[in-house]
Protein backbone atom coordinates (compact mmCIF):
# COMPACT_ATOMS: atom_id res chain seq x y z
CA UNK A 1 0.00 0.00 0.00
CA UNK A 2 1.30 3.49 -0.52
CA UNK A 3 1.23 4.49 3.20
CA UNK A 4 3.50 1.84 3.75
CA UNK A 5 6.27 3.28 1.58
CA UNK A 6 5.03 6.73 1.50
CA UNK A 7 5.07 7.33 5.74
CA UNK A 8 5.25 10.32 7.57
CA UNK A 9 9.11 10.13 8.48
CA UNK A 10 9.68 10.86 4.66
CA UNK A 11 7.78 13.66 4.42
CA UNK A 12 9.04 17.05 4.91
CA UNK A 13 7.01 20.47 3.79
CA UNK A 14 8.16 24.17 2.88
CA UNK A 15 11.79 23.42 2.94
CA UNK A 16 14.15 26.52 1.69
CA UNK A 17 16.22 25.35 -0.82
CA UNK A 18 18.59 27.23 -2.96
CA UNK A 19 18.57 25.30 -6.52
CA UNK A 20 17.37 22.49 -7.83
CA UNK A 21 20.46 20.11 -6.53
CA UNK A 22 19.64 21.56 -3.38
CA UNK A 23 15.95 20.26 -3.60
CA UNK A 24 16.71 16.69 -5.06
CA UNK A 25 19.58 16.05 -2.04
CA UNK A 26 16.68 16.94 0.68
CA UNK A 27 14.09 14.82 -0.88
CA UNK A 28 16.97 11.87 -1.35
CA UNK A 29 18.09 12.59 2.21
CA UNK A 30 14.83 11.31 3.82
CA UNK A 31 15.23 8.23 2.14
CA UNK A 32 18.82 8.10 3.02
CA UNK A 33 17.65 8.78 7.16
CA UNK A 34 15.33 5.92 7.03
CA UNK A 35 17.97 3.27 5.94
CA UNK A 36 15.76 3.22 2.25
CA UNK A 37 19.11 4.31 -0.05
CA UNK A 38 22.20 4.75 0.77
CA UNK A 39 24.18 8.08 -0.23
CA UNK A 40 25.08 6.39 -3.69
CA UNK A 41 21.67 7.26 -4.73
CA UNK A 42 21.10 10.89 -4.26
CA UNK A 43 24.45 11.08 -6.60
CA UNK A 44 22.99 8.88 -9.06
CA UNK A 45 19.74 10.74 -9.24
CA UNK A 46 21.73 14.03 -9.52
CA UNK A 47 23.95 12.55 -12.52
CA UNK A 48 20.91 11.49 -14.26
CA UNK A 49 19.78 14.81 -14.20
CA UNK A 50 23.52 16.24 -15.60
CA UNK A 51 23.47 13.58 -18.08
CA UNK A 52 19.77 13.75 -19.01
CA UNK A 53 18.63 17.07 -18.75
CA UNK A 54 14.89 18.16 -16.82
CA UNK A 55 12.68 14.78 -17.68
CA UNK A 56 12.32 14.36 -14.25
CA UNK A 57 9.73 17.32 -14.30
CA UNK A 58 6.69 15.41 -15.07
CA UNK A 59 4.07 18.03 -15.05
CA UNK A 60 3.91 21.15 -14.26
CA UNK A 61 5.55 22.04 -10.78
CA UNK A 62 6.58 18.28 -10.33
CA UNK A 63 9.83 16.50 -10.05
CA UNK A 64 9.51 12.66 -9.74
CA UNK A 65 13.53 12.14 -9.26
CA UNK A 66 14.18 8.87 -9.06
CA UNK A 67 17.59 6.34 -10.52
CA UNK A 68 17.89 2.92 -10.84
CA UNK A 69 17.63 0.40 -8.02
CA UNK A 70 21.06 -1.07 -8.06
CA UNK A 71 22.24 3.11 -7.55
CA UNK A 72 21.94 2.02 -3.93
CA UNK A 73 18.13 1.07 -3.05
CA UNK A 74 17.64 -0.84 -0.05
CA UNK A 75 14.00 -0.64 -0.09
CA UNK A 76 10.90 0.54 -1.72
CA UNK A 77 10.26 3.99 -0.48
CA UNK A 78 8.72 7.25 -1.84
CA UNK A 79 9.70 10.94 0.31
CA UNK A 80 7.56 14.15 -0.66
CA UNK A 81 9.09 17.48 -0.22
CA UNK A 82 7.26 20.59 -0.63
CA UNK A 83 9.31 24.13 -1.21
CA UNK A 84 9.29 27.11 0.22
CA UNK A 85 9.58 28.99 -2.71
CA UNK A 86 9.81 27.52 -6.21
CA UNK A 87 12.69 26.19 -8.25
CA UNK A 88 13.87 26.03 -11.82
CA UNK A 89 14.87 22.99 -12.64
CA UNK A 90 15.32 23.69 -16.56
CA UNK A 91 12.13 22.65 -17.88
CA UNK A 92 10.22 25.21 -20.66
CA UNK A 93 7.41 23.57 -20.04
CA UNK A 94 7.06 22.34 -16.28
CA UNK A 95 9.17 25.16 -14.60
CA UNK A 96 9.21 26.22 -11.49
CA UNK A 97 8.52 23.43 -9.23
CA UNK A 98 7.33 23.23 -5.95
CA UNK A 99 6.78 19.46 -5.46
CA UNK A 100 9.28 16.83 -5.33
CA UNK A 101 8.91 13.62 -5.34
CA UNK A 102 11.62 10.92 -4.56
CA UNK A 103 11.02 7.47 -5.83
CA UNK A 104 13.62 4.57 -4.28
CA UNK A 105 12.32 1.04 -5.96
CA UNK A 106 14.19 -2.14 -4.95
CA UNK A 107 13.63 -3.70 -8.35
CA UNK A 108 11.79 -2.99 -11.54
CA UNK A 109 8.31 -3.87 -10.20
CA UNK A 110 7.62 -4.12 -7.17
CA UNK A 111 6.98 -0.78 -5.90
CA UNK A 112 4.39 -0.62 -9.20
CA UNK A 113 1.11 -0.69 -7.33
CA UNK A 114 1.85 2.01 -4.72
CA UNK A 115 3.46 4.54 -7.83
CA UNK A 116 0.10 4.29 -9.55
CA UNK A 117 -1.60 4.86 -6.46
CA UNK A 118 0.90 7.96 -6.30
CA UNK A 119 -0.41 8.67 -10.21
CA UNK A 120 -4.21 9.16 -9.03
CA UNK A 121 -2.61 11.38 -6.52
CA UNK A 122 -1.17 13.88 -8.81
CA UNK A 123 -4.08 13.35 -11.71
CA UNK A 124 -6.14 15.02 -8.79
CA UNK A 125 -6.10 18.81 -8.66
CA UNK A 126 -7.53 19.16 -5.53
CA UNK A 127 -5.48 16.60 -3.79
CA UNK A 128 -2.35 17.82 -5.24
CA UNK A 129 -3.05 20.97 -4.56
CA UNK A 130 -3.43 20.06 -0.85
CA UNK A 131 -0.16 18.00 -0.76
CA UNK A 132 1.78 21.33 -2.35
CA UNK A 133 -0.16 23.91 0.03
CA UNK A 134 0.08 21.89 2.95
CA UNK A 135 1.04 23.23 6.48
CA UNK A 136 1.59 19.95 8.33
CA UNK A 137 2.19 16.83 7.87
CA UNK A 138 -0.60 15.15 9.02
CA UNK A 139 -2.51 17.04 6.00
CA UNK A 140 -0.69 15.31 3.58
CA UNK A 141 -0.59 11.62 5.30
CA UNK A 142 -4.67 12.38 5.43
CA UNK A 143 -4.64 12.35 1.51
CA UNK A 144 -2.21 9.15 1.33
CA UNK A 145 -4.74 7.21 3.30
CA UNK A 146 -7.52 7.91 1.08
CA UNK A 147 -5.74 6.22 -1.67
CA UNK A 148 -4.16 3.28 0.16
Amino acid sequence: MLIDILRKELIKLNVKCNDWKEAIEEGAYLLEKEGIVNKNYKDAIINNFYELGPYMVIAPGIVLSHARPEAGVNNNGISILTLEDPIEFGSELNDPVKLIITLAAKDNTSHLSALSKLMEILMNSDDLNSIINAKTVQEVVKIIEKYS
